[in-house]
């Protein structure tokens, strides 16, 4: 199936000469006599690359990309890979760390995530927006302590390191945004 620039949106998945992107940003720009030139700014599917396009025509068409995707289960990883199960079929899928990249921070065991597949081939998982990870080492905050900001870092049970507030301490679970790896709040 094709669409138009009209029908672009960004997370529409794409493909771009055999490969499947994703679209994170799209422009069309219109010259006195000239032909319109659109500027699409994708990232790959399979391994996270940005890369920027840009075609000139006046009927720039683009073939939507066969992407499927599963709810799947964290079941472990034994360093090298990272295993997922499917929540229907119960079929396990292993995926490498360097395609995962940074997802990795955000996985605990028997976390639900969604695996991305395109024409049966496993490509990478998508994690929730917002993950509760446990806090297991941050120095203690002392009150005063003003002089960074009021943040001190803090190791999560995925290895993780992230700023958090100086009130907070070892054992307690905090929301993380996984889009910037960022604290959110403290979990009750």
């Amino acid at each position: 199936m094709t669409i138009g620039f009209g029908d672009l949106r960004r997370g529409v998945a794409i493909e771009v000469e055999g490969h499947p992107y994703e679209v994170v940003e799209y422009e069309r720009q219109k010259m006195q006599q000239r032909a319109p030139v659109t500027r699409l700014r994708l990232k790959s599917l399979r391994d996270g690359r940005v890369i920027e396009k840009a075609f000139q025509s006046y009927t720039t068409e683009f073939s939507l990309a066969e992407i499927e995707v599963r709810e799947a289960q964290y079941l472990y990883s034994d360093g090298r890979f990272y295993t997922f199960m499917d929540m229907e079929t119960y079929d396990q899928y292993q995926m490498s760390t360097a395609q995962l990249g940074d997802a990795t921070n955000f996985l605990k065991g028997e976390e639900v995530v969604e695996v991305v597949f395109y024409r049966g081939e496993v490509l990478n998982i998508r994690v929730p927006t917002f993950v509760d990870l446990l806090v297991t080492d941050t120095p203690p905050g002392f009150k005063g302590d003003t002089a960074s900001g009021g943040t001190k870092p803090a190791v999560l049970e995925t290895g993780l390191t992230v700023q958090v507030p100086l009130f907070i301490m070892n054992g307690e679970t905090v929301k993380v945004d996984t889009r910037s790896s960022q604290y959110i709040e403290r979990v009750a």
